[in-house]
């Protein structure tokens, strides 16, 4: 196959389960290659979930400076179409309660190695021209987010960090895309050790394969940011972020967030 006439190539991390897992199927399905990466052994029974295309997996903590550079020794030096920086964590509870090295893990995988991973592979993207990179944020980037203060900073690192490279993007051929999901009916709550919070027992969060079919579309479009899934009422969250007071906010999200058996 010629470069040419070569099929899209993808890098998608966080991809063994939820948002991630069915991001690779939705960019499988438009005739993407991929590479998906993840710190634990799934991510190769995603590979085999996608047999119609050429899938790749790495199984790499993007949590530690070589973890990055492994996935970025994978990528190799092929051209990357659309780079999806989806991996991330929570830790729920009250924050001075929660372990320092929790958050810390936190802040490594939602923050540095989104910034780790970009650096890395956004200037071969520029310099081909053309690209798509897609960023999993949240509606709680726009809320303070108590119960899980560290997440809900990091998802407002990542929206402010997408936002300010698309600009300095802008005439380059390449788009950053934020994705802003609302509660997703994934593990998320079982590993941030939320499932007795009333957003944890809700019986209303959205697909998450929904949620991966609207942030792909929002991709591949070039949108800004997406409010993704259940549009009415994570469009009505992120209006209330920009209404209403902070500490107004901070109650909303708390009700919501603090665990039902404090």
């Amino acid at each position: 196959m010629s470069a040419t006439d070569r099929r899209p190539f993808a890098v998608v991390t966080g991809a063994s389960s939820g948002i991630g897992r069915e991001v690779a199927r939705v960019l499988a399905e438009e005739g993407y290659d991929l590479l998906l990466c993840a710190e634990d052994p799934a991510v190769e029974e995603a590979q085999y979930d996608i047999p119609e295309l050429a899938v790749e997996s790495l199984q790499a903590d993007l949590a530690t400076y070589d973890g990055v550079e492994d996935l970025v020794e994978a990528v190799g030096d092929r051209a990357v179409d659309a780079l999806v920086l989806n991996a991330g964590v929570a830790v729920g509870g009250p924050f001075v309660e929660t372990a320092l090295d929790d958050d810390l893990e936190l802040i490594a995988l939602n923050i540095t190695s989104v910034v780790h991973l970009a650096k890395r592979l956004l200037p071969r993207m520029v310099t081909a021209g053309s690209g798509r990179v897609l960023v999993t944020g949240s509606v709680t980037s726009m809320l303070p987010g108590p119960y899980y203060a560290t997440y809900s900073a990091s998802k407002a690192f990542a929206l402010n960090f997408a936002q300010s490279v698309r600009y300095e993007l802008k005439d380059t051929g390449v788009t950053v895309t934020t994705m802003m999901p609302g509660p997703t009916d994934t593990e998320f709550f079982e590993r941030a050790g939320m499932e007795e919070t009333r957003v944890g027992q809700s019986d209303s969060k959205d697909d998450p394969a929904e949620v991966a079919r609207d942030g792909v579309a929002a991709m591949l479009a070039g949108k800004d940011d997406a409010v993704v899934g259940s549009t009415v009422r994570n469009t009505l969250m992120s209006r209330a972020s920009k209404a209403l007071p902070e500490q107004v906010k901070a109650a909303t999200q708390a009700r919501l967030t603090k665990p039902q058996d404090d």
